[in-house]
Order: structure tokens, then sequence, then C-alpha cells
């Protein structure tokens, strides 16, 4: 399958002052996994084959629940296209 890009936003249902170290412990898994990626504010958007970008979903979720979340919520976007997409060709423009 060609590039595609996918993008999270993890909520897990912690103490709010543990929010912020658990999505970073899902951030720091993401980053071990050799995908291209980028941290916003809102969310996190990877790049790469899309089973392998669902199977970081999926682990994500693992990570919260090991880090004490009750429950997550997530909200997940897919770019997709026959001839792929990168993250790039969207916004290169706006890049300084």
């Amino acid at each position: 399958m060609k590039t595609v890009n996918v993008s999270l936003q993890v909520l897990p249902v912690v103490e709010e002052e543990r929010i912020y170290p658990v999505v970073d412990k899902v951030i720091e898994y993401i980053d071990s996994c050799g995908v291209k990626y980028e941290v916003g504010a809102m969310e996190t958007t990877m790049e790469g084959d899309l089973d392998k970008l669902l199977e970081i979903v999926k682990k994500a979720h693992e990570i919260c629940v090991e880090e004490g979340a009750a429950r997550v919520v997530s909200v997940v976007k897919i770019d997709y296209k026959p001839e792929g997409v990168t993250m790039n060709e969207k916004t290169y423009k706006y890049k300084k």
C-alpha cells in the first residue's frame, strides 16, 4: 500500500496531572517505531504504511491502559489516496 497519513489524538482517562505524562509515553513509543511523525498541539500525525500505523494506534491504547488509564478515547484521522500522500505535500508552504 502507498504512503498514508494517520493522525492520532489519545485522551487517556487519568487524573488531570497525569494526562501529559501518559501522552508522552505514547509519543515515545511512536518515536521508537521509525515512522515519520509530527507532534502538534492537539494530535500527532504519522506517515507510512496503513497497517503499521494502525498497529501503532492499537498499541497507543494499550500503553495508556498500562499507565493507569481506566479508559481511552481517541480521535483517528486517515488521509489515503491511491498514489500515496505525504505530510510534506500538504504543509511545505507553511514551514519556515
